[in-house]
């Protein structure tokens, strides 16, 4: 049997070219830039029909990504990875497994390198003897096929399967021990940095000293304790003002240079992009467009939709689309706690990229965002781990709340963030738009599963594990919440997980001073600590300003009180710039069209923070409650321009 006899039909997965093994980015012997290996790929695909000028395209796009012939031809989605896998099993007189039961996989630690690079496994048929399905590769059909011919009996027990068909299998098979790993390593391994346990015993210890205490000096002294009560606030309050007085002032006087410009060299590593998904079925077909315009070869991507396995609807929605090679969809078994952070977590065991963006379902990033990171990764230090994306919110004009959210994320992730990436400190990531050196985030351990808002939680821990985190250039999309409710569970969740953080770090102060340093730990206790403390208080600040008033209207004009018009100076500069400074913020980072979409809006401001100040305290009702509970956030399709 000649080698060409069987022409293929139709589309193909497979992936030719491993990028992470051990948690590293790797290499396979380097087969793509072996003339004779890229020969015998062509000469393979040419006895399979197809034509020379496809193989010379597919070598010249193999010569520029650095991948091989058959990783093209199989990105390229002009094969059926069925009928080109049933080619070879034809040739070789071996069967084709397009399916694998899982239940004939023994399930080990050591099968999980098949979610890397699928080659062969093992399975175990009950009355049988045991069965081993492999991947052949077009460079080393012919030598298959002639080994095969002089020794038949080599292939009595093997068949001929697909990649696909090897990751089903193997993601089902272990299925319930990845998911117990996802929910637990952290915990078992470094027991210091989960939320698991929402307060240690001496965090609950000092917390009743301190409510005994103050309740005790309340009954006591309520005045002097109201007054020190009221000073502390204040300058709380005026501490956390001046870090984005900060902020506004180098907006303001040293504009941000952009490296949007710099271009990623060939040729390219693998690159991972994982997307949480749960009940998002109306956003599947504009996700999966927006993930297919990013700029990088098919070849070396690696998209992973990670959904919950009863999420039928989601699923059902993905797979009408017809997917191309590059995606992946990831079932998570319902093992608690169902966060989104333990869905990635569960997925990071097979990310092949040498490096990993996370979205969100909602997500429209720019298509030169992989290109941009992964040139700021070679130009930047080691311990450079992890970049932020700018978000930007394009339904501004919706309603109030979107028109806010639009403000809020102008000021963080255009005027905040880059000012605490310039000064090298902690910086708190945004959910989405994350791009990581995958070996570091399996160092550093993944995403905390019981942290509900594992963004924070993870830029943090890098840190103070002596990694860095900075911003970049090329934004997302996304539309904000234009319903209260919505709004209103969802930054419930924010507030609730930026104190799973906080009690997190806080359980070593010590320890934390000494791996922070002192800048860092202050900026981490007024990014996160004095964020919460101002949330929860913002409407006393109005209580001090009517009692500070009263008080000054009632003395004699001649003898006003120094302490009094202390106070009513410091909440009044408080209140008014902390509004202004936000708008400041905001405003100042937004271009023209973005100023005009919030039109009148800004003006609201100042209900917009009670509201925060409404779900800062449902979060801490809820910390208690039920610690660990997703509120989930419903998506819907951007509105067409």
């Amino acid at each position: 049997m000649r080698i060409g006899e069987y022409p293929p039909q139709g589309a193909v997965a497979c992936d030719d070219r491993p990028a992470t093994e051990g948690h590293k980015a790797q290499q396979r012997p380097d087969e793509a830039a072996d003339p004779g290996f890229a020969g015998a790929e062509a000469a393979a695909l040419a006895a399979l029909g197809f034509s020379k000028p496809m193989i010379a395209a597919l070598g010249e796009r193999a010569f520029v990504n650095g991948t091989s012939l058959e990783a093209e031809l199989i990105a390229s989605g002009e094969v059926d990875e069925e009928a080109y896998y049933g080619a070879m099993a034809r040739l070789l007189r071996l069967p084709l497994l397009s399916e694998i039961d899982a239940g004939l996989v023994v399930d080990a630690e050591t099968i999980d390198s098949q979610l890397l690079r699928p080659t062969m496994l093992r399975l175990a048929h009950r009355n049988r003897a045991p069965e081993t399905a492999i991947v052949p590769s077009a460079g080393r059909l012919a030598d298959l096929a002639a080994t095969f011919a002089a020794m038949p009996l080599l292939g009595r027990d093997l068949a001929i399967t697909t990649p696909s068909a090897i990751r089903r299998a193997v993601w089902a098979a272990g299925a319930v021990r990845r998911g117990r790993q996802a929910s637990q390593a952290l915990f078992e391994r470094r027991p210091l940095f989960s939320a698991r346990v929402v307060l240690s015993g001496a965090q609950g210890f000092i917390a009743g000293m301190v409510a005994a205490t103050m309740m005790a000096a309340l009954l006591i002294a309520t005045g002097e304790t109201l007054l020190f009560l009221h000073v502390l606030l204040s300058l709380t309050y005026l501490a956390s003002l001046m870090l984005r007085l900060t902020a506004l002032a180098a907006k303001i006087f040293r504009p941000a240079t952009t490296s949007a410009a710099q271009t990623a060299p060939a040729p390219l590593p693998r690159y991972t992009v994982m997307v949480a998904l749960y009940r998002e079925a109306p956003v599947a077909s504009q996700l999966v467009a927006s993930l297919s315009r990013l700029d990088w070869p098919p070849a070396l991507l690696d998209i992973k939709l990670v959904c919950e396995e009863d999420d039928s609807e989601t699923i059902q929605a993905l797979e009408a689309l017809v997917l191309g090679p590059q995606f992946e969809i990831v079932r998570v078994p319902a093992i608690g706690p169902r966060t989104k952070p333990k869905a990635l977590t569960y997925a990071l065991t097979a990310a092949r990229g040498e490096y990993l963006a996370i979205y969100d379902a909602e997500d429209r990033p720019h298509p030169g965002q992989l290109r941009e990171a992964y040139a700021r990764f070679r130009a930047g230090p080691p311990e450079l781990a992890c970049l932020q994306a700018p978000l930007i919110i394009a339904n501004p004009r919706q309603s109030f709340i979107s028109a806010m959210f639009s403000l809020e994320y102008s000021a963080l992730f255009r005027g905040l963030l880059p000012l605490l990436a310039t000064a090298r400190m902690p910086l708190p990531l945004g959910g989405t738009s994350n791009h990581f050196r995958t070996q570091i985030l399996h160092e550093v351990g993944g995403w905390d599963p019981f942290n509900v808002t594992e963004d924070a939680d993870l830029g943090l821990r890098l840190h103070r594990l002596g990694y860095r985190c900075d911003v970049m250039t090329r934004q997302t999309l996304e539309d904000a919440p234009v319903e209260i409710s919505v709004w209103m569970a969802q930054r419930a969740r924010w507030f609730k997980g930026w104190a799973q953080t906080w009690l997190v770090l806080m359980r070593e102060p010590l320890r934390l001073f000494g791996e922070l340093g002192p800048a860092a730990f202050a900026t981490f206790h007024l990014m996160v600590g004095g964020m919460l403390v101002s949330a929860l208080l913002h409407p006393l600040i109005f209580v001090f300003l009517w009692l500070g008033a009263s008080a000054l209207l009632d003395a004699p004009k001649d003898d006003l009180p120094l302490g009094a018009v202390s106070l009513f100076a410091m909440d009044f500069v408080n209140i008014l710039g902390s509004y202004l400074i936000f708008l400041g913020l905001g405003v100042g980072s937004m271009i023209d069209h973005e100023k005009r979409l919030i039109g009148w809006r800004w003006a609201l401001v100042p209900l917009y923070w009670l509201m925060i100040s409404v779900a800062s305290w449902r979060a801490l009702i809820e910390l208690r409650t039920r610690p660990f509970h997703w509120n989930k956030t419903p998506h819907s399709p951007a509105a067409k321009a």
